[in-house]
């Protein structure tokens, strides 16, 4: 408790990232961490943890992986950035391009939401037009005004930002096509991810692409989640559509801060120095080739690559889900405590007896996760987690379930909550 309470006197809402906020969590049961190793995270009061989502998915292979750290402590010793390229720039750029073959150029910052504007103002660029099309069943792509605008939280963004942002569902395309033609000319791109809990309808990915030649716009793949967890070469590798743009982050570095923008040449040299075009201020981050970081998604792609990385975290989460449903179902909550996603993403919904996803119960949940050793604000695997992590974490579900099931027949959670219920990251008010 007296950690967060410091947390928040000088951090604006305790946590640099909104999804980290202790209002995601249970009321006293929001764990500052100590240190991590593999799957597993120790809490400043030295409570151990099996832990889920690990880095808001960006640590996949684990904490303190022995094949990425001593990549990254490696280039350290060297120098962490200079006044011209490294050479570490350049065989990241190799690796990531032969892990990523449908994509022809590739530019490197440190974070998403850098990655996704890019992609966004080259689309405008090559366009000349002003709109940008997001898949609107898609929870997030930049903390930039063009997609925060459209949000709960969109205070101090003027309307004329927000305006210029429309959107399409997923898996419609005739709805897709519709808003292509009422906005004819005008639309620069679509942008979504390629998958979310949801597999793409047969043919929808596609159709997409025949939608943005037909009607003159860039199609953004936005791959970071799905980039390496869906398949080593991305969602775009594994359904085989190929974008005009995407997007890579949170697995590239296992925790280190880097991310990608990759595409198609001839969109890619408008931000270079080789086209006759207007130059477009593209990527120009001071630490966007930090040594270390590139060096680590080096030995990412490598392990990713090498050692099957993206299958096992099938395995894990297929296993996790079937024992999830199995113990939920034994408890006779089945239909409210369910499990969605692909087997490498899994999150878990809590609904309550109407069966609607429900904030009180989302609490409950959560409450017996965290006093029971599991830290999981979802099931998203790590390639740490063993067997043995797995069936413990199930164990302590069948447990939750037992409680969820008191309150479902009680008709009111109040009671196994502990004190106020968690909140959307995305509210407008506190």
């Amino acid at each position: 408790m007296r950690a967060n309470e410091r947390l928040h006197a000088m951090i604006p809402g305790g946590a640099h990232t909104y999804a980290k906020g202790d209002d995601q969590y249970p009321e006293n049961l929001a764990p500052v961490i100590s240190h991590g190793l593999g799957a597993h995270v120790w809490d400043v009061d030295g409570n151990e943890y099996i832990e889920y989502g690990s880095g808001l998915r960006a640590v996949s292979l684990g904490h303190v992986h022995p094949r990425v750290s001593e990549a990254a402590h490696r280039e350290i010793d060297r120098g962490a950035n200079f006044a011209r390229p490294s050479i570490v720039e350049e065989r990241a750029a190799t690796k990531f391009l032969e892990t990523v073959p449908t994509a022809e150029m590739v530019k490197f910052a440190k974070n998403g939401s850098d990655a996704t504007t890019a992609a966004v103002k080259l689309a405008r660029a090559a366009t000349g037009r002003p709109l940008v099309a997001i898949c609107r069943d898609h929870a997030f792509f930049s903390i930039d005004d063009w997609f925060i605008g459209t949000t709960a939280m969109s205070s101090g963004i003027p309307d004329g930002i927000t305006d210029l942002t429309v959107s399409f569902p997923y898996g419609d395309l005739p709805a897709t096509e519709r808003l292509l033609r009422e906005n004819a000319g005008r639309i620069a791109c679509l942008i979504l991810e390629a998958s979310t809990q949801l597999e793409p309808p047969a043919g929808y990915l596609a159709g997409l692409r025949e939608l943005a030649d037909r009607y003159g716009c860039v199609l953004i793949f936005d791959e970071m989640i799905t980039g390496f967890r869906w398949s080593e070469a991305g969602a775009q590798g594994l359904y085989g559509v190929t974008p005009d743009l995407s997007t890579f982050g949170k697995a590239l570095g296992n925790g280190f801060a880097v991310s990608a923008l990759a595409g198609k040449r001839e969109l890619m040299e408008l931000g270079g120095l080789r086209t006759g075009e207007d130059r477009v201020f593209l990527l120009s981050t001071t630490h966007g080739a930090e040594t270390h970081s590139l060096a680590a998604a080096i030995a990412v792609m490598e392990t990713y690559t090498e050692e099957g990385i993206a299958a096992r975290l099938h395995a894990l989460g297929d296993r996790l889900a079937a024992g999830v449903r199995e113990v939920a179902a034994s408890a006779g909550v089945g239909e409210h405590v369910v499990v969605r996603g692909r087997a490498s993403n899994l999150v878990f919904g809590t609904l309550d007896a109407e069966k609607k996803p429900s904030q009180d119960y989302r609490t409950l949940f959560l409450r017996q996760l965290v006093t029971g050793g599991v830290l999981g604000p979802s099931f998203v695997v790590s390639s740490a987690l063993s067997e043995e992590d797995i069936d413990r974490t199930v164990d302590v579900v069948s447990q939750a379930c037992l409680v969820y099931r008191k309150a479902l027949d009680a008709d009111d959670p109040a009671p196994w909550l502990g004190g106020r219920p968690v909140k959307p990251v995305f509210r407008r008010r506190v």
